[in-house]
């Protein structure tokens, strides 16, 4: 079995625990809600079996830990749930999580650490850089390009271009 090491007890982490079970992941939270198993932590489960996913929603602290991660060694997981269409022609970078009922189009990029959640779309050529969270529902039309660290809200929809390539 898979081990996974998930940093956060709230909510996403949760959500992410929920998602890598179903994956086959076997799985330890570690959160500094819990004095046996604080973050700073983290470095005591590197070896080659083990992959992390940090589990913030919020995308700088998220990225700040993924980058922590990978400076001491750290592999970063990839979760795709298995209800995800995601294209043959696209790209998903390490750190990333892709919630049920998502989309990822043709030639979509996304970077490092980002968070596309439950039945959001990409749609094609666009590039999500580091550290984005798609929301709930979210619609981003074509020939996008989302800047590091953005947040599209739940149920927005980005028109084709608005922030061009």
């Amino acid at each position: 079995m898979k081990r996974l090491v998930i940093l956060g007890a709230g909510g996403y982490g949760r959500t992410v625990a929920d998602v890598a079970h179903q994956l086959g992941y076997s799985t330890i939270i570690l959160d500094d809600a819990n004095p046996a198993h604080p973050l700073s932590s983290f470095q005591s489960y590197i070896n080659p079996t083990t992959s992390f996913i940090p589990a913030f929603g919020n995308n700088t602290f998220r990225l700040e830990w993924i980058n922590r991660i990978e400076e001491n060694g750290g592999q970063l997981a990839k979760l795709i749930h298995s209800t995800a269409y995601i294209s043959p022609t696209a790209t998903i970078s390490p750190g990333c999580v892709i919630l049920p009922h998502a989309i990822i189009n043709t030639d979509v990029v996304v970077g490092k650490g980002c968070i596309i959640n439950l039945g959001a779309i990409v749609d094609h050529g666009c590039i999500l850089e580091e550290g984005v969270h798609i929301c709930l529902g979210a619609i981003v039309k074509g020939e996008n390009r989302i800047e590091r660290l953005s947040k599209i809200e739940a149920g927005e929809v980005v028109e084709r271009g608005q922030y061009p390539l």
